[in-house]
């Protein structure tokens, strides 16, 4: 999306999208490429072993698709209004249970230069830790526990 006028327009080449298969940092890459970037930064979420010390089994997203893509496409509108420079935009999150070692998601920006894109990628992750409905359910040894929307 860009700004122009104080109001929103959809980019049709950038990719939201909530999947239940693996993500993977090629299909991204491929989906930002564009002529016109100097840069292009990915960011993987990956499901770690221990959340504060305490040991993780799996972890099990859950979410409302349409809710949650049409939330990315505004982290999308929201970065095109920010940062002229951005070519694509594409952001990925897996949902179902996911092992130790794979991404739950992918967010990648192709800009021009590639501080907008550092910079609108970390914009984009720290956006839809606080905003995007998703939910994880940390499994561990002894119990498990639902976190919902986060500070970052």
């Amino acid at each position: 999306m860009a700004e122009a006028s104080g109001e929103m327009i959809e980019r049709t080449d950038d990719v939201f999208a909530v999947l239940e298969t693996p993500l993977s940092p090629d299909a991204i890459a491929e989906a930002v490429d564009d002529p016109g970037a100097g840069g292009v930064v990915i960011f993987s979420g990956i499901v770690r072993n221990q959340t504060d010390g305490r040991p993780v089994k799996f972890l099990e997203y859950e979410a409302h698709a349409p809710m949650a893509e049409a939330k990315m496409r505004e982290i999308g509108g929201a970065i095109r209004a920010r940062w002229a420079g951005v070519r694509r935009v594409a952001i990925l999150h897996r949902v179902g249970r996911l092992e130790i070692g794979e991404a739950s998601v992918l967010i990648a920006v192709s800009a021009a230069h590639r501080g907008d894109a550092f910079e609108a990628c970390r914009y984009a992750i720290d956006t839809l830790k606080r905003t995007v409905p998703v939910w994880k359910k940390e499994h561990f040894e002894d119990g498990e526990v639902w976190v919902g929307l986060q500070g970052g």
